[in-house]
């Protein structure tokens, strides 16, 4: 359709659609014009014209016509043709959205759950609870600590399961572990911190989250006991970040003896000790220490997430900080976070308080304790001559030790390339060194997957 003074448009409207008829014809005109399809400068038919054309009323058409010249797509002068606009630029073609996250068709990345095992119809199920007992200020501007009831749970939970001094008024809710860890380096580097201090190996987003707050990271090495707390005193660092329960990457254990150290380090000199409790509850021996928080509450900040416990995609995460830090941090979130979305903390604290959390890391520890073994089998009968490091029953990796002969960063970009998502233990050091190593979650796949993918990865060592 067209005339003398314009174009031939390919439109047409659809009149049992819900849209109004001005509305799809700005749209497609709109279309038109950031494709390319119709160019600066093109004249456009008359309304009468192209109204008649698609048989509309002429009043359909004028009003597309003036709404996209307020938006500046077309300029229109009296006695002259409506025109597409010099300014609009030509848009490239639109690719589909695609994820910054790799995906493999195997998992062995660490730390991943299993997502097919996500309690969906509990958790629908609170967040039904959720939205039919929340309360209508509830829908209002939230509480930067998080709503009440939830850290009211929480705290009940953490002196319960993991033996914290756990007072609800210091539990403050965060976006998980990264939201928290974030916010909480920012204010240290507010209060004129320059250094914290980290396990080395360690888990690599500490030091990214240090380094964007603009503080100096310090690396304090690992052992079999866990943090070497001689190294961290000979430091200048008055922060340090650690994950005694279960260390990241190595699987130690921080030690009684360690565990005192560190205790006495931060209360020498009103030192702040950060616990990572990533995976707390998930230990296969039933055994575990307890959190670090519960034998210096003024000295420890302990962070905790829904992410290895559910999801990663709940958002979901807690600080129990010291009395002397909690308004401070709650300061920060107040003006960064916002507080976060209540309807989703109602609905944890209904999973919490029903003891749908407690059934459900019931049911992964036993899953996670057989994939566990699963793994271990699969790497003794597929690649005999990678040392897995001795740790405890617990978590959701292992650290794999390669022989002199396996290139690290080759093996991992080889497994990639077979669909086997892996990272190496380089990843996760400071300083780097001869001995190469994998770092292989089993969280995330079945049995017969986790075979399968071993299998995979023994052909990409054989390369």
């Amino acid at each position: 359709m067209g005339s003398s003074r314009g174009p031939v448009l390919q439109l047409e409207l659809d009149r049992d659609a819900g849209l109004p008829l001005h509305e799809q014809l700005e749209r497609r005109l709109r279309d038109d014009i950031r494709s390319g399809r119709l160019v600066a400068g093109t004249p456009l038919p008359s309304s009468r014209a192209l109204s008649a054309a698609l048989g509309v009323s002429r009043g359909v058409v004028s009003e597309a016509y003036v709404q996209l010249a307020s938006e500046g797509y077309l300029t229109s002068r009296q006695g002259a043709p409506v025109r597409v606009a010099t300014a609009v630029k030509r848009r490239r073609p639109r690719e589909p959205a695609r994820s910054l996250l790799p995906r493999y068709g195997y998992d062995l990345r660490p730390g991943v759950p299993d997502f097919a095992s996500f309690p969906m119809d509990a958790w629908l199920r609170s967040l039904r609870a959720a939205w039919r007992e929340a309360p209508f200020d509830s829908l209002g501007q939230p509480d930067p600590r998080g709503v009440p009831e939830l850290r009211e749970a929480l705290a009940g939970q953490l002196a319960r399961t993991r033996g914290a001094a756990a007072d609800a008024e210091d539990v403050l809710v965060c976006g998980g572990f990264r939201d928290g860890f974030s916010v909480l380096c920012r204010w240290l580097r507010a209060s004129g911190v320059e250094h914290v201090a980290v396990e080395d190996p360690g888990w690599h987003p500490h030091r990214l989250a240090i380094e964007q707050a603009g503080l100096r990271v310090v690396a304090v090495p690992v052992d079999g006991e866990g943090l070497r707390v001689d190294a961290l005193e000979a430091s200048d660092a008055a922060v340090v970040v650690v994950t005694p329960a279960h260390q990241f990457p190595t699987g130690a254990v921080l030690s009684r003896e360690r565990r005192a150290a560190l205790v006495e380090w931060a209360a020498a000199a009103e030192r702040l000790v950060v616990e990572d409790d990533y995976d707390g509850e998930l230990r296969y021996d039933g055994g575990g220490p307890g959190a670090l928080q519960g034998l210096a509450a003024d000295r420890v900040v302990y962070i905790g997430s829904a992410s290895k416990r559910l999801a990663p995609a709940l958002r979901l995460g807690w600080m129990l900080t010291p009395s002397w830090l909690t308004w401070p941090l709650t300061a920060t979130l107040a003006v960064e976070a916002g507080g976060g979305d209540a309807i989703a903390q109602l609905a944890l604290r209904d999973f919490v308080v029903r003891g749908e959390l407690d059934r459900h890391l019931r049911r992964m520890r036993g899953r996670y304790e057989r994939r566990r073994a699963t793994l271990l089998g699969a790497l003794a009968r597929e690649l005999p001559a990678v040392r897995v490091r001795p740790a405890p029953a617990a978590g959701l990796f292992v650290l794999a030790e390669l022989p002199a002969e396996l290139d690290e960063s080759a093996l991992v970009a080889c497994a990639a390339e077979l669909g086997v998502g892996v990272e190496g233990l380089e990843l996760h050091r400071f300083e780097p060194r001869g001995d190469g190593g994998l770092v292989l979650g089993f969280g995330a796949l079945a049995e017969p997957a986790l075979e399968r993918a071993v299998a995979l990865l023994a052909g990409a060592a054989r390369g």
